[in-house]
């Protein structure tokens, strides 16, 4: 019996050890292969996500938009996408551009309502990277100090009756590197130069370029609320992650207090009614009700104050309001492929590698009135909104409000995959220096160090794979 007993205590180990190779099964760290996530396809939730993956991915409208609703987004988009014109104009509509712009149309710089390209040729930027402009110390509202020459941003275009303020050259010098398993990689490291100043020196002014960024799922990001972004901020880093996100509180020029930013390469807006309101001041030289100034400087108001104007303020209150409604109503494209296998493992090593640590994969909005369908979503943007260090090699050393010379918002990585069909390229990063999410990955540094390093370490097939889920969203 005994004899008996021990060999079929054998058999049962040999049967177990058996079971366990071919399941490939570790007690300790078992094997778990990755399912997606109930409703991961919808990136801006039920309401906010729109099932189209071709040119015009980013210029669908809400879904359950009424009729009168179609006709305000239709309305906001026709001026969002047609030029303004010099005043006086018997366009009396579009008429006020400038004195001093960069662009004449929203649509130049968001085409097609995702990011335009960047650059016009190799050593010129086009108008859709403009380049914000201060100087050491802060305005009444803790602002950035504009520059006394030339004002916030730069405006490289300019009606007839005026002159531009300059040129911007670009160069750039490459960056060469290796990951851990010997393939090379090489990053580009831009150069701007500022030529044929037209209102004297640049003495100290601090510059930043901006790439305009997509405007999809911003009424989604209007609805999220204080205490949503509050929930994950950790500036003190006191989870010891090495990750310590911090929000921007800027100035709300309507109701004239500090609030919680959500916009923008620094979260310096608070919401996309002032977004849009700045950028047709700052971009167009359009005034409005929030912003019923021309943007510029004191030399420049002695020079051209008294040119017409398109009226006071020059964009409508109802032509704006339209235009935001339109932006507010911009749908998200759905995830593709988001039951792949494959795509599924490099989510796994997205999340191993603790980029989901500031790209926060989802989150709930509020509740919100005009358009009501961006309430109550579950929406998966891969965005804290938070404030993080990204290191020196990002750093544009500028402050702006709460946000320090390091420090940049987590930019959504939701729709970044369609970009190249839609944009028709793949420039990355606040400035568009990465030519492909490997270089923008790259380029992380500060609190995404240890993220980036993890990357790195990654073997080239798995790599791979970790971009191949980003492509998917």
């Amino acid at each position: 019996m005994k004899k008996k007993s021990l060999l079929l205590i054998l058999l049962t180990l040999v049967m177990v050890e058996v079971l366990s190779c071919k399941n490939n099964a570790d007690p300790v760290n078992p094997v778990v292969e990755p399912v997606a996530e109930t409703d991961e396809e919808f990136s801006g939730g039920k309401e906010g996500t729109i099932f189209d993956d071709t040119f015009n991915a980013f210029g669908n409208s809400l879904p359950s938009l009424t009729s009168d609703e179609i006709d305000r987004f239709v309305i906001g988009n026709s001026f969002n996408r047609n030029a303004w014109v010099a005043a006086p104009s018997s366009t009396t509509a579009r008429d006020g551009l400038g004195p001093l712009f960069n662009a004449t149309a929203c649509a130049n710089c968001h085409s097609l309502d995702g990011k335009s390209n960047p650059f016009d040729t190799e050593t010129k930027p086009s108008s859709a990277l403009l380049f914000r402009l201060s100087v050491p110390g802060q305005g009444a509202h803790g602002e950035p100090a504009d520059d006394p020459n030339y004002g916030g941003q730069f405006n490289q275009r300019a009606i007839n009756q005026a002159e531009f303020e300059g040129e911007v050259e670009v160069s750039f010098s490459e960056i060469k590197g290796t990951y851990p398993d010997g393939t090379a990689y090489s990053l580009r490291k831009p150069v701007y130069s500022f030529k044929n100043l037209n209102y004297g020196a640049m003495n100290g002014t601090l510059i930043s370029p901006r790439t305009a960024p997509p405007m999809i799922g911003m009424g989604l990001f209007d609805a999220v609320t204080e205490q949503t972004i509050l929930a994950h901020a950790d500036p003190d880093d006191a989870n010891n992650d090495g990750i310590s996100g911090k929000p921007n509180y800027v100035w709300d020029v309507k109701n004239q207090k500090k609030v919680i930013g959500k916009l923008g390469w620094k979260a310096n807006q608070p919401g996309s009614e002032q977004q849009t309101a700045a950028a047709f001041n700052g971009d167009l030289g359009i005034t409005s009700n929030l912003f019923p100034k021309e943007n510029l400087t004191e030399e420049q108001f002695r020079r051209y104050g008294s040119l017409p104007n398109g009226g006071n303020p020059e964009v409508e209150e109802t032509i704006l309001q339209n235009v935001v409604f339109y932006i507010r109503s911009l749908a998200v494209p759905a995830r593709r492929n988001w039951k792949d296998k494959e795509i599924l493992a490099g989510k796994q090593l997205f999340e191993k590698a603790n980029c989901s640590g500031c790209h926060l994969p989802k989150m709930e909005t509020g509740n919100y009135d005009s358009p009501k369908y961006v309430s109550k979503q579950v929406i998966r943007p891969y965005t804290d909104l938070l404030l993080h260090d990204m290191g020196d090699g990002l750093a544009d050393n500028r402050p702006d409000f709460d946000a320090n010379g390091k420090e940049w918002r987590t930019s959504p990585l939701w729709g970044l995959g369609l970009q190249v069909i839609v944009s028709k390229h793949t420039f990355m990063l606040h400035d568009g220096r990465a030519r492909n999410v490997e270089e923008a990955i790259l380029w992380h540094g500060g609190e995404a160090e240890q993220s980036k390093q993890a990357f790195m370490k990654y073997t080239k097939d798995e790599r791979a794979g970790l971009l191949k889920f980003i492509d998917s969203l």
